[in-house]
């Protein structure tokens, strides 16, 4: 297959318009121990997951310190921790498929308009007594000021 690049695009602009610019990156470690023992208190589940989270996860401290982890890299991905929004305004759910997506919501959502932001990309994996994730923020290249 023969791609064809107008001679005005540079090589960057033209990786850009294609596959878009990655505008931040995030990473994440939860010790799945520390959720288990923080999900016993309501309060902490309240303040840190969606009703739908809750939901989806069962439960399940796996799965929450995931989701947990989730927040955090997508957190670092636009630059800002936790910085105006708060984990909630992050929510971390899964395709049938099983793959995360997020959703953003108030504050956090505003961040990743303001920084031209149009996609999050999420990858999480646990084993044992940790829970990893990783985010990518991408925009598409026209929308990034290139």
């Amino acid at each position: 297959m023969k791609i064809h690049m107008p001679a005005r695009l540079s090589l960057y602009h033209f990786i850009s318009e294609v596959i878009g610019v990655i505008r931040g990156i995030g990473t994440d470690i939860v010790d799945i121990r520390r959720i288990k023992k923080a999900i016993e208190n309501p309060r902490f589940l309240r303040e840190i997951y969606t009703e739908e989270e809750i939901s989806q996860t069962k439960g399940r401290p796996a799965s929450l310190a995931g989701n947990f982890a989730v927040k955090e890299a997508v957190s670092k991905a636009l630059g800002t921790g936790f910085r105006g929004f708060g984990p909630r305004q992050i929510e971390v759910l899964r395709m049938d498929s099983g793959a995360p997506y997020v959703r953003l919501f108030g504050e956090a959502w505003k961040q990743m308009k303001k920084q031209n932001i149009d996609r999050i990309f999420v990858s999480m994996s646990h084993e044992a007594d940790y829970a990893v994730a990783y985010a990518v923020a991408e925009s598409d290249g026209e929308e990034a000021g290139i």
